[in-house]
Parts: C-alpha cells; sequence; structure tokens
C-alpha cells in the first residue's frame, strides 16, 4: 500500500502553559516534533514523509529536519491541505507530532484494516476509563469513542472532504470528521493508552520522554552598514552620537543586528533577512532593540536558552571604551546572559581605515532549556 506520511507540527499550544511551545520541547538531543517524526517515519515503508511546520518559521524545522518541510496555515486544516499539496501517494496517514507513544502495533492495525474494506478512512480508539455525563445523563462507556492519531485516509475522500469544508467554511477537528462529512466509511481499530496527546504541561508524566541532552549550539553574527552624517548613533541599543550615524533601513545598530544573526544561526533560523525583511515598510527606522526582544522570545518559544553573547565591533570610529558598561546592561536587559563586548580597529585599512563603515561580528551560545527540571521541581 502507498502511503505518504503527513506530521502536523505547527500550533501554538495554548493549554500546554509553558514557555517553550510542546512540540519544541527537547526530547533528547532533538524537538518533540522530530522525535516523533522520526519514530514514526520508521513504522512503516512511507513512500513519502512530509513535516508540516508553523507558517514563517520553516527555516527552523529545515535546518533540523531530514524530511521535507512546508509551511502550514493558520488552522490544522489548512495546514493538512498543504501536507496534501505536497504528496501524491492514494493513501494519506496524519498525525499530530504531539503523540510520541505511536507503535507499529498501532500502524499495523490501521493498514490491516484499510485492506480489509472499502473505508474512507480507518482511526484509532480507545473506550474511556471514567463515567461519562452528557447534559445530566450517564452515558454507556462502550458508546463513546476517544478518537486518536495517527489516521489513515484514502487521499480521494479526504480531498472532496476537506473541499466541502472549504466551500461550507467548515472546520473539522481531524480527517475522520471531514471524510464523515461527504459520506465516507470509517473503520475503528483499536488504539493504545500509551497513544496520549501532550496537550497540558502535567500531561508529561504520562508520556516518559528522555531528559534534554546538555548539548551546546553556536552561531556567528556578522553585519556592516556605511555611516552617513547627521542622524542618532546607536550601538548595541546605545546612543552613541548625533554628530554621524549607521545608514540603514532600520536603525542602523548594526551590533544588535549581529547579534540577532548570532542567535539565529544557532537555533537554525536562517538569518535577520527571512525574519525582518528589509522590503516590509513596517520595519522601516525600526528599533533594532525590540527586534532582538521578539528574536529572544521566538527562540524561546522553540526549547532553547541563551548562555552568552560574544560580540566585537570592528570600526575607527565611534571609540566604544566608555559606553561598553552601558551596552552590555543594555544587551543583558533582553537576552537575560552573560554578554561580553570588545571594540577593535582595522588599522587604517580598508572601507573601515578609511572610516567609510565599521563591521560587527557576534558569536552566541544557546543550550536546550530543560523541562523535565521545570516539571520535576513543580515549576
Amino acid at each position: 500500500m502507498e502511503i505518504a506520511l503527513i506530521l502536523l507540527a505547527g500550533g501554538k499550544g495554548k493549554r500546554f502553559n509553558y514557555p517553550v511551545r510542546k512540540q519544541w520541547l527537547a526530547v533528547g538531543s532533538e524537538p518533540l516534533w522530530l522525535y516523533t517524526a522520526r519514530k514514526l517515519a520508521g513504522l512503516y515503508p512511507f513512500e513519502e514523509v512530509v513535516v508540516v511546520g508553523e507558517r514563517g518559521l520553516g527555516s527552523f524545522y529545515r535546518s533540523k529536519s531530514p524530511f521535507l518541510v512546508v509551511e502550514g496555515g493558520r488552522e490544522r486544516q489548512e495546514s493538512l491541505e498543504r501536507g496534501l499539496e505536497a504528496t501524491k501517494s492514494p493513501f494519506v496517514m496524519v498525525s499530530d507530532v504531539v503523540r510520541p507513544g505511536v507503535t507499529g502495533k498501532v500502524v499495523e492495525r490501521l493498514v490491516k484494516k484499510m485492506e480489509e474494506g472499502n473505508f474512507g478512512a480507518v482511526v484509532p480508539y480507545i473506550s474511556p476509563a471514567d463515567t461519562v455525563v452528557y447534559r445530566g445523563e450517564t452515558i454507556e462507556r462502550s458508546r463513546v469513542k476517544l478518537i486518536q492519531t495517527p489516521q489513515l485516509s484514502r487521499r480521494e475522500w479526504l480531498e472532496r472532504g476537506l473541499e466541502k469544508g472549504r466551500a461550507e467554511e467548515i472546520l473539522f477537528t481531524d480527517e475522520r470528521g471531514a471524510i464523515e462529512a461527504v459520506g465516507g466509511k470509517i473503520g475503528y481499530v483499536e488504539g493504545e493508552r500509551g497513544l496520549w496527546k501532550l496537550t497540558y504541561f502535567e500531561d508529561l508524566r504520562l508520556l516518559n520522554l528522555p531528559r534534554p541532552t546538555p548539548l551546546s549550539f553556536s552561531g556567528i553574527g556578522y553585519d556592516s552598514h556605511r555611516f552617513q552624517r547627521g542622524g542618532v548613533c546607536k550601538i548595541g541599543g546605545v546612543e552613541i552620537t548625533e554628530e554621524f550615524s549607521f545608514k540603514a533601513h532600520s536603525d542602523g545598530d548594526l551590533v544588535v543586528h549581529a547579534v540577532i544573526d548570532a542567535l539565529l544561526g544557532a537555533s537554525g533560523g536562517g538569518d535577520i533577512g527571512e525574519i525582518f525583511p528589509d522590503t516590509d515598510p513596517k520595519y522601516k527606522n525600526a528599533d533594532s532593540m525590540e527586534l532582538l526582544a521578539q528574536v529572544v522570545e521566538l527562540i524561546g518559544a522553540l526549547g532553547f536558552e541563551i548562555v552568552n553573547i560574544d560580540i566585537t565591533y570592528v570600526g575607527e570610529k565611534p571609540r566604544l571604551k566608555k559606553f561598553k558598561p552601558q551596552i552590555v546592561t543594555r544587551l543583558r536587559e533582553v537576552v537575560k546572559a552573560p554578554v561580553n563586548i570588545k571594540g577593535s580597529t582595522n588599522e587604517k585599512m580598508g572601507f573601515i581605515g578609511r572610516e567609510e563603515g565599521a563591521v560587527a561580528i557576534s558569536v552566541a551560545n544557546l543550550r536546550y532549556k530543560d523541562w523535565y527540571e521545570d516539571y520535576y521541581r513543580g515549576r
């Protein structure tokens, strides 16, 4: 059976209530979404494997994934459609990446059931262990199914269901719902208690995930700008002089730009131009410290902590000696980690020596946030 595997790895996970998005929790040496993707991809000889990541964060996924990555949409349904567009197999298995307990037995049951009948979709389920009450009435537990993923679908049925969703503005919570809405036959197989979906931070106790490995991630950032007369020269978030400034789309703070690129490099997020393109008018004269704060928040949500930042400013002017304490203080306020800055000249050589501009170089070191420690000390 030719099956494409689509792994839905986007979403903000608001109910998780933790600084790190749940799919980005470090599990051993990799994020949860990749841990689950590798595991599930190894349970069947899939024709295609596609990871659907969060919109706008493609670089963060691609830098880590051996599988094809496409960016998703605003809703789960739109993300699924984009994953479908990237595949062509007649059967499609779809799973949330926050179900790391998936086993080969579940996959085997799904495939076997699909081969036995003309089903539009086959889905795993478990029965509730607790008493079920709906609108004041107790419901027989055998009548209730708790639906899980992965779910196996015939492509034509799934596409028809999603088309109906678009046309009638219906948001389906899973593939089964979309296929059922257009009359497709649904098959059910036994799921597993261990196939738990990580929804709340407290659910971690049910999953028995490996603790984050103490790895170090390093990135290098570089930026250069020309000088221009007038304006405000800002370096490291500190206003240095009004005699000259750096010519740039934003405020020209090349030190902060280098730090941003170093952080993006260490976290696998591409470069500053991808996150804050200079073709976007909203970044005209933008405060670079605000951009840095956004990047710090983003990489934190993707599971990283900053260990330290080191910076070298290379320029004949201005001399930074008396400004260093202010620069370090301003940067530390934002990155919440040790910062060091060094100043150097270019011995009168090249464009730096001719005082046409200056250069900033930065190195950033990151590590995975240890959610394991937070969980077991009760946060």
